[in-house]
Protein backbone atom coordinates (compact mmCIF):
# COMPACT_ATOMS: atom_id res chain seq x y z
CA UNK A 1 0.00 0.00 0.00
CA UNK A 2 2.68 2.62 0.97
CA UNK A 3 4.31 1.81 -2.48
CA UNK A 4 1.18 2.51 -4.36
CA UNK A 5 0.77 5.89 -2.04
CA UNK A 6 4.04 6.87 -2.97
CA UNK A 7 3.58 6.13 -6.53
CA UNK A 8 0.57 8.17 -6.40
CA UNK A 9 1.52 10.81 -5.20
CA UNK A 10 4.95 10.46 -7.52
CA UNK A 11 2.29 10.96 -10.94
CA UNK A 12 0.27 13.84 -9.42
CA UNK A 13 3.58 16.48 -8.76
CA UNK A 14 4.83 15.63 -12.22
CA UNK A 15 1.46 16.06 -13.61
CA UNK A 16 1.07 19.29 -11.98
CA UNK A 17 4.46 19.94 -12.50
CA UNK A 18 4.19 19.45 -16.51
CA UNK A 19 0.64 21.67 -16.60
CA UNK A 20 3.61 24.54 -15.76
CA UNK A 21 6.09 23.56 -18.67
CA UNK A 22 3.14 24.24 -21.51
CA UNK A 23 3.96 26.90 -24.79
CA UNK A 24 3.14 30.46 -23.57
CA UNK A 25 3.56 30.60 -19.98
CA UNK A 26 5.35 32.80 -18.69
CA UNK A 27 8.08 33.23 -16.23
CA UNK A 28 10.17 35.38 -13.82
CA UNK A 29 12.18 34.57 -10.92
CA UNK A 30 14.91 35.59 -8.68
CA UNK A 31 18.35 33.86 -7.77
CA UNK A 32 21.16 34.04 -5.54
CA UNK A 33 24.90 32.61 -6.16
CA UNK A 34 28.19 32.86 -3.59
CA UNK A 35 28.68 32.91 -0.14
CA UNK A 36 31.53 30.62 -0.81
CA UNK A 37 29.75 28.20 -3.03
CA UNK A 38 30.99 29.32 -5.84
CA UNK A 39 34.73 28.65 -7.51
CA UNK A 40 37.28 30.60 -9.68
CA UNK A 41 40.79 31.07 -9.61
CA UNK A 42 41.06 34.73 -8.94
CA UNK A 43 37.99 34.90 -6.01
CA UNK A 44 38.01 33.91 -2.32
CA UNK A 45 34.48 35.01 -1.71
CA UNK A 46 31.64 36.13 -4.23
CA UNK A 47 28.02 37.16 -3.21
CA UNK A 48 25.76 37.45 -6.71
CA UNK A 49 22.35 37.94 -7.50
CA UNK A 50 20.54 37.84 -10.45
CA UNK A 51 16.64 38.50 -11.90
CA UNK A 52 15.62 36.17 -15.06
CA UNK A 53 12.60 36.39 -16.72
CA UNK A 54 11.00 33.75 -19.31
CA UNK A 55 7.90 32.94 -21.92
CA UNK A 56 7.76 28.80 -23.13
CA UNK A 57 8.01 29.05 -26.61
CA UNK A 58 7.29 25.86 -26.89
CA UNK A 59 5.96 22.85 -24.77
CA UNK A 60 9.13 21.99 -22.45
CA UNK A 61 11.68 24.88 -24.01
CA UNK A 62 11.64 28.21 -22.20
CA UNK A 63 13.70 31.30 -23.97
CA UNK A 64 15.32 33.37 -21.03
CA UNK A 65 16.70 36.98 -20.22
CA UNK A 66 18.52 38.08 -17.24
CA UNK A 67 20.38 40.86 -15.32
CA UNK A 68 22.52 40.33 -12.51
CA UNK A 69 25.12 41.94 -9.75
CA UNK A 70 28.07 40.11 -8.76
CA UNK A 71 30.78 40.90 -5.79
CA UNK A 72 33.66 39.27 -5.42
CA UNK A 73 36.61 39.88 -2.48
CA UNK A 74 39.28 41.89 -4.15
CA UNK A 75 37.36 42.73 -7.62
CA UNK A 76 34.57 45.42 -7.99
CA UNK A 77 31.55 44.58 -8.66
CA UNK A 78 30.04 43.36 -11.71
CA UNK A 79 26.54 43.72 -13.97
CA UNK A 80 25.70 40.58 -15.76
CA UNK A 81 23.12 41.09 -18.92
CA UNK A 82 22.51 37.72 -20.53
CA UNK A 83 19.82 35.64 -22.69
CA UNK A 84 19.66 31.73 -23.04
CA UNK A 85 16.94 29.01 -23.22
CA UNK A 86 16.12 26.41 -20.61
CA UNK A 87 14.82 22.82 -21.45
CA UNK A 88 12.69 20.67 -19.23
CA UNK A 89 14.05 16.92 -19.08
CA UNK A 90 11.75 15.44 -17.48
CA UNK A 91 8.24 16.49 -16.91
CA UNK A 92 8.76 16.35 -12.84
CA UNK A 93 10.91 19.92 -13.32
CA UNK A 94 14.98 18.82 -14.09
CA UNK A 95 15.93 21.30 -16.30
CA UNK A 96 19.15 22.00 -18.75
CA UNK A 97 20.15 25.39 -19.38
CA UNK A 98 22.42 27.25 -21.61
CA UNK A 99 22.69 31.34 -22.53
CA UNK A 100 25.73 33.97 -22.85
CA UNK A 101 26.11 36.63 -20.34
CA UNK A 102 28.02 39.62 -21.11
CA UNK A 103 29.39 41.15 -18.00
CA UNK A 104 30.78 44.79 -17.18
CA UNK A 105 32.98 46.19 -14.32
CA UNK A 106 35.02 48.97 -14.23
CA UNK A 107 38.27 46.31 -14.52
CA UNK A 108 37.21 44.18 -17.30
CA UNK A 109 34.40 43.22 -19.54
CA UNK A 110 33.83 39.48 -20.81
CA UNK A 111 31.45 37.44 -22.87
CA UNK A 112 30.75 34.65 -20.74
CA UNK A 113 29.04 31.21 -22.36
CA UNK A 114 27.11 29.78 -19.72
CA UNK A 115 25.39 26.43 -18.67
CA UNK A 116 22.97 25.10 -16.03
CA UNK A 117 22.16 21.97 -14.75
CA UNK A 118 18.74 22.75 -12.03
CA UNK A 119 15.81 21.54 -10.62
CA UNK A 120 12.33 23.47 -10.61
CA UNK A 121 10.81 22.06 -7.14
CA UNK A 122 7.32 22.72 -6.88
CA UNK A 123 5.70 25.31 -3.68
CA UNK A 124 2.20 25.02 -5.27
CA UNK A 125 0.71 25.17 -8.52
CA UNK A 126 3.15 28.37 -9.49
CA UNK A 127 6.02 29.11 -7.08
CA UNK A 128 9.01 27.13 -7.35
CA UNK A 129 12.80 26.69 -5.21
CA UNK A 130 14.87 26.06 -8.11
CA UNK A 131 18.75 24.99 -6.97
CA UNK A 132 21.06 24.70 -10.08
CA UNK A 133 24.97 24.16 -10.94
CA UNK A 134 26.50 26.23 -12.94
CA UNK A 135 29.17 26.80 -14.85
CA UNK A 136 30.40 30.06 -16.84
CA UNK A 137 33.29 30.06 -19.17
CA UNK A 138 35.46 33.33 -19.63
CA UNK A 139 36.93 34.69 -22.91
CA UNK A 140 39.42 36.96 -20.87
CA UNK A 141 41.42 35.18 -18.52
CA UNK A 142 40.22 31.22 -18.75
CA UNK A 143 41.57 30.07 -14.98
CA UNK A 144 41.12 33.38 -13.17
CA UNK A 145 36.98 34.70 -14.38
CA UNK A 146 36.01 31.21 -15.62
CA UNK A 147 33.52 29.88 -12.73
CA UNK A 148 31.44 26.76 -11.31
CA UNK A 149 29.57 27.33 -8.52
CA UNK A 150 25.63 26.47 -6.81
CA UNK A 151 23.09 28.83 -7.01
CA UNK A 152 19.73 29.03 -5.48
CA UNK A 153 16.22 31.16 -6.76
CA UNK A 154 12.63 31.67 -6.60
CA UNK A 155 10.62 31.17 -9.69
CA UNK A 156 7.01 32.38 -10.36
CA UNK A 157 5.22 30.38 -13.22
CA UNK A 158 1.92 31.93 -14.49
Amino acid sequence: MKKFAFVLVALMVSVAANAQFEKGKKYIGASMSGLNLSYSGSEKTHFGLQAKGGYLVADNLMATGLVGYDKTGDFPYALTLGVGGRYYIVQNGLFLGAGVNCKFSDDFNDLMPTVQLGYAFFLNHSVTVEPEIYYEQSFKNHKDYSKIGFRVGLGFYF
